[in-house]
Order: structure tokens, then sequence, then C-alpha cells
């Protein structure tokens, strides 16, 4: 018997499991599972779950549809952010490009804290509406404080 269970992925919920499994592939540099892959003559699919690898294979995220999903109203308190992930780059130079590419994927900046000289960090929402972080990780840094 294993001493403790182990983590396979996080599973994010959403209306276009196609859609926001894209954007996290395209942002992560994620590949699909095999059989995940879209329809090579572009036809649109009507994916329930589908699920994103590294490069060695192994699961990192998956999408599962669900018909009506309420976005985050983070800051404000009326719906939590209840999960996010925290992304790191090494440097400033690395968190601008990365910006820039967040954006251009279709994330929507909710939050602004580049200003910090220690760890400057933008809070984002996904298509979807999940909120990510992406941050220059500090010495001894363990996760984004205060983005959640």
């Amino acid at each position: 018997m294993a001493q403790y269970p182990q983590l396979l992925h996080t599973v994010l919920d959403t209306p276009d499991v196609r859609g926001l499994a894209e954007f996290y592939r395209r942002l992560l540099g994620l590949r699909y599972r095999p059989g995940d892959e879209p329809a090579p003559d572009g036809t649109v699919d009507d994916a329930d779950w589908l699920t994103l690898t590294d490069a060695h294979g192994s699961p990192r995220l998956a999408f599962q549809h669900v018909d009506h999903l309420k976005r985050t109203t983070w800051p404000r308190p009326e719906v939590p952010m209840q999960l996010h992930l925290d992304l790191t780059v090494p440097d400033r130079k690395s968190l601008t490009d990365q910006h820039d590419r967040a954006l251009a994927l279709g994330a929507e900046l909710l939050f602004d804290r580049t200003d910090d000289p220690d760890e400057p960090l933008y809070v984002y929402a996904d298509p979807a509406g999940h909120p990510f972080c992406i941050f220059v990780r500090g010495p001894g840094t363990a996760a984004a404080p205060g983005a959640g």
C-alpha cells in the first residue's frame, strides 16, 4: 500500500474544453495526451475532457466540461479564487515577455504588483475565468503571497 496518494494533475472546469486546453497548451508549452489532439482537418469537436502533458508525457493539466462556470470576482470577495495556478519566471524581462504572451493568448489582467521590488507579480484570469499568477520567484519563495 502506498503511504500517500500521488497527485496526477489539476483539473479545471470550463464551458469550452478545447479552447481552455489550447490556451494553456500555448501558454505553458504543453502537449496533448495522445488521442486528445484536435482533429487534423480543423473540424470543431465537442470534447468534454482533455489532458495536457509535459514533454515526457506526464499529466499536468486536465479540462472537463461544465455547462456554466461562475467567474471569480477576485480581488472582490463575492466569488473567491478557490484555486489558482502559480507560474514563475526567472527575471523581470521574462515577466514582461510572458505578460505580453498571456494577454495575446486571451488572459485578462486582474492585478498588477510589478512594483514589488522582491517579487513582481501579475494575476490574470484565463479565458474561462480561472485565476493564475506569473511572478518572478525570489529566493526562498514558496508561492505568491497575497495573491490568493
